[in-house]
């Protein structure tokens, strides 16, 4: 069974160790990650950031027992599980199908994951164009023409990672 963990970020490493040692190398984790190139002093950084910020998906057949998740609940780094996860359960194994679909072969998520429509406003979050404001004018399967001030343009969809306004 998923639950959701609310974790320190600083005890993240701590806490998936105390939790492999509490209950069994049979626990998985899951975390969808972004990786997010911006320039820096002309520089370009690559920076990994988590989709669900400091959440985590962890699954093992004990949680079905709320008993056996009291006896977790004082562990170093877990801030507390997230309540209705038990009959959430479908909707969980959905989201993470559809993160895993979209991962990439380094395990990051791709532009695809994130919904994209005609005449709405974005934001480009790696690149060299990062930070810029742009408009969806046509995409087709692979490229999007877009319009960035004055200027029209095509991009490559799987080389650029933008999120919506």
């Amino acid at each position: 069974m998923w639950t959701i963990i609310k974790f320190d970020e600083k005890y993240k490493q701590i806490l998936k160790n105390n939790l492999k040692n509490k209950i069994g190398n049979d626990l998985i984790f899951y975390s969808p990650i972004l990786l997010i190139q911006k320039f820096k002093k002309n520089k370009l950084i690559n920076k990994e950031f988590s989709l669900l910020g400091n959440y985590l998906f962890c699954f093992h057949e004990k949680f079905k027992n709320e008993t056996f998740l009291n006896s977790l609940k004082f562990t170093k780094g877990l801030k507390y599980f997230l309540n209705g996860y038990s009959g959430s359960q479908r909707d969980i194994e959905t989201f993470i199908r559809k993160c895993k679909n979209f991962e990439d072969n380094k395990g990051y998520l791709s532009q695809n994951f994130f919904e994209i429509y005609k005449n709405n406003n974005y934001k480009f979050i790696s690149g060299p164009f990062a930070e810029k404001i742009f408009k969806i004018v046509d995409f087709q399967k692979n490229k999007i023409e877009i319009l960035l001030g004055q200027i029209k343009t095509t991009i490559n969809k799987e080389k650029f990672l933008f999120a919506p306004l």
